[in-house]
């Protein structure tokens, strides 16, 4: 199919991006690396009468260490963040999820700003930046402000994003001494959609964890945050008893959705088996 007719207005800056979509309300979207956008258009799930172009907005781009969080600007592109050594030394969850995304053709246009706002729950970086309680800036006419990842993912493709309002960047914080961070998902093939997924972190001492977080993707309308299963495997060794604690309290907690070829009862399978690894690998020697 082909999309329908729309108009194109490539802005010029911020201010010039809020005017507009103050100025077209519902009628208008925004499109940067359009990797989602340009499919929702042609399959005519989306009909927006003017497309804003915020690509040229460079101070948007990048990745830095800053004030001691790590800062990713919305415009990044996947690859970018893939291949970037602050990324792999400061937040290596996001390096392991980076080759989980699509394909190298769609990492080197999508961006992260763009996956972060369309809060597709089977997407790897909502999961990826509410298990590093990660912070999203948030630019407005009226000035910035900054919600807590956990707290921006609020259902199906539905973030704390106001009217007019655009992602600008996230912080995460930086890697602390002696955590450790494994991501991990089960898709039928490379580049598919997770049927489930995992991004795990905690700080170790030798077989025990602390301050655990373990978030599902694709399990839900919104990134999954198992906090039963967290307690559980918090406060001691981890062994066969603690492991199979965690694992009743994780089949508990979760409710996830079926689909076309996975039912409930498969995905909390799916779902135990992502967090046996994840802890395996976290408490493993170096």
């Amino acid at each position: 199919m082909k999309s329908p007719a729309f108009d194109y207005i490539r802005a010029e800056s911020p201010q010039h991006a809020f005017e507009l979509l103050a100025m077209h309300g519902d009628d208008a979207r925004v499109i940067a690396g359009g990797q989602t956008l340009l499919a929702t258009l042609n399959m005519r799930l989306s009909q927006p009468a003017l497309l804003v172009d915020i690509a040229g907005f460079e101070a948007w781009r990048g990745i830095a260490v800053d004030a001691g969080v790590l800062r990713i600007g919305a415009l990044t592109r996947h690859s970018e963040v893939e291949a970037s050594p602050l990324v792999a030394r400061h937040a290596p969850l996001l390096a392991q999820a980076a080759p989980h995304i699509g394909h190298r053709a769609i990492r080197n246009l999508g961006t992260f700003g763009g996956a972060l706002a369309y809060a597709d729950p089977a997407a790897e970086w909502p999961a990826c930046v509410v298990a590093l309680g990660g912070t999203l800036v948030i630019a407005g006419a009226k000035g910035d402000r900054r919600v807590a990842a956990g707290d921006f993912f609020q259902g199906l493709y539905t973030t704390a994003l106001q009217p007019g309002e655009l992602l600008k960047a996230c912080e995460i914080p930086l890697i602390g001494a002696g955590e450790r961070q494994v991501f991990s998902e089960l898709s039928r093939r490379h580049g598919d959609y997770a049927v489930a997924g995992l991004a795990a972190r905690a700080k170790v001492s030798g077989r025990s964890l602390s301050d655990v977080r373990l978030v599902f993707l694709s399990l839900g309308d919104r990134p999954i945050r198992a906090a039963k299963a967290e307690a559980a495997l918090q406060g001691g060794l981890v062994d066969d008893a603690r492991l199979a604690a965690a694992d009743a309290a994780l089949r508990a907690e979760l409710d996830p959705f079926e689909d076309l070829t996975h039912s409930a009862a498969a995905k909390k399978q799916l779902a135990a088996t992502l967090m046996r690894r994840a802890v395996a690998t976290l408490i493993q020697e170096s």
